[in-house]
């Protein structure tokens, strides 16, 4: 029972956390009108917390050590709950980024902290269990987010996507004050801080979170300021990898990736949060542009999702503990590569359900996708490593999200270009098939009457239509090909050999 208290202490702030990082999105158009910005202005909103838990992650590791475990996540509890009220509170855009900055700060280390306490109580027969408690948050909070903060905005205001996180952030202070406790190889250590390695982190990957936030809206590298932060990103990570390999005090022990099964996994989970984040971006986005769906309607198509992957994590991970681990991970893999390769057969004549139905087959996926992947990930680590492990891993997994994002969206308006060119050859008024279309449609435009509408415009706004609907088809079917692609890797990965005693371990 007392394992499973702990599961929600941790859980709670990690859920609300998750869902902070997709909540304001919906909300932006409110955001912007209320604080009369523009909406490039608004978006740091959103870039502000996203550039800041960034830089916190990969260090929790680190700061856990300085300030001790339990502190830290007392620390990080009570600064995203002051600072959502105050993020609530804002008066303007330039206090509200402020505070998101702050917001941002705070969230970072939930995550690696929550999944290394539950890993630490859990024991190693329950790891899949501990993982599928922590899976819930991560997988159902993207999907959550978007609904809960719609429904909130338009019912209440936008400032209560900040409100609400209050009680629960107080609640989780309290719980953690009463039963958390640090295990002796994570009691506070007094340690010199590497000034020069957390500089260059925070500029690395500050930069990279701006590139991959702005760059599809900036037209990538035809913009100087991409170029700049992506020249940026590359000299200060670069810069930070030499420095910390010969430093007696890493911020960040990256000697964790001589471990191939812990590298295979980081890698592996790049590509799922690549690909989950890129298809239910995508999903939304194809339901109200083409098919005229409302936002809520198109939330409700990805909704079944998130509770199929609640059903999921928990059967696989019964499985792990009952045969190979490898061979769940495969399976995880190949159902959500099979998702993503149905939604590239979407048409403008789908029905609700068919839309429906791949997003639940990408939620059962994941589901069995990501418990055996980090369980077998974190299963080669010590304990004492245990935090920066984690964080190392959360950092991949949302980078791969942030990258899944901005390459579906580049992707998605360089095909829409390619194919409305390749169309618009056919359409010349030399063209027979073109010629006979445009005279079937002003004759039925003058038979209801309709004068004020040229054919030549109905047209080409059908060609504009069937040029984005093939954008989209292209952009799933390479999501499904990139998860493929990858599937190789599983053979690299070693096998836990303390998560069950009644099968071999080769």
């Amino acid at each position: 029972m007392y394992k499973f208290l702990i599961a929600i202490t941790v859980m709670l702030p990690t859920l609300i956390e998750i869902i902070d990082t997709s909540v304001v999105n919906v909300s932006l158009d409110h955001i912007r009108g209320s604080m009369s910005a523009g909406i490039d202005e608004a978006t740091w909103a959103i870039t502000a917390y996203l550039v800041s838990n960034a830089i916190v992650i990969p260090i929790t590791g680190w700061l856990s050590r300085l300030m001790g475990r339990k502190n830290l996540l007392i620390t990080s509890i009570t600064m995203f709950t002051v600072s959502s009220f105050l993020c609530g509170s804002a008066w303007s855009l330039r206090s509200l980024i402020f505070f998101r900055i702050i917001q941002g700060i705070g969230g970072g280390a939930l995550q690696p902290l929550s999944q290394a306490i539950l890993l630490e109580v859990f024991p190693p027969t329950q790891h899949g269990l501990a993982m599928a408690i922590f899976g819930v948050g991560i997988m159902f909070g993207p999907v959550v987010g978007p609904l809960l903060g719609g429904w909130i905005t338009d019912n209440w205001s936008w400032r209560w996507i900040f409100y609400i996180n209050v009680p629960i952030g107080i609640l989780s202070v309290l719980l953690t004050l009463l039963l958390i406790e640090d295990p002796p190889y994570m009691k506070r250590i007094r340690q010199k801080i590497d000034f020069i390695g957390l500089s260059m982190l925070a500029l690395g990957l500050g930069s990279l979170q701006f590139v991959l936030d702005k760059g599809q809206r900036e037209d990538w590298f035809s913009s100087p300021v991409i170029v700049t932060f992506s020249i940026i990103t590359v000299v200060a990570l670069s810069f930070f990898v030499l420095w910390e390999l010969f430093s007696e005090r890493p911020i960040i022990d990256l000697k964790l990736f001589k471990d191939r099964t812990f590298t295979t996994g980081n890698i592996l989970m790049f590509f799922a949060f690549f690909n989950l984040f890129g298809s239910i971006v995508l999903l939304p986005i194809f339901l109200q542009k083409m098919m005229g769906y409302t936002a809520w309607l198109a939330g409700v198509v990805l909704g079944p999702g998130g509770v199929a992957t609640m059903l999921a994590l928990p059967i696989a991970g019964a499985l792990i503990h009952r045969t190979d681990p490898r061979r769940v991970l495969v399976f995880g893999i190949l159902v959500s590569a099979l998702s993503t390769y149905m939604m590239s057969h979407f048409n403008l004549q789908t029905d609700f359900w068919s839309f429906v139905w791949p997003r639940v087959v990408l939620g059962i996926g994941m589901g069995f996708l990501f418990i055996p992947l980090t369980t077998m990930t974190l299963s080669h680590i010590p304990k004492e490593k245990m935090t920066e492990a984690t964080a190392m891993y959360n950092l991949l997994r949302n980078i791969g999200g942030s990258v899944g994002v901005a390459y579906v969206t580049t992707m998605l308006s360089r095909r829409a270009q390619f194919h409305q060119f390749r169309l618009v050859e056919n359409l010349t008024p030399y063209d027979t098939n073109y010629f006979i279309a445009k005279g079937r449609i002003a004759e039925i435009l003058s038979y209801k009457g309709i004068e004020n509408i040229p054919p030549d415009a109905l047209i080409y706004n059908e060609l504009l239509r069937q040029s984005s609907l093939m954008a989209f088809t292209d952009a799933f079917y390479l999501l499904a090909v990139l998860m493929i692609m990858v599937l190789p890797m599983v053979l690299i990965m070693k096998r836990p050999a303390n998560i069950s005693t009644n099968i071999p371990t080769h």
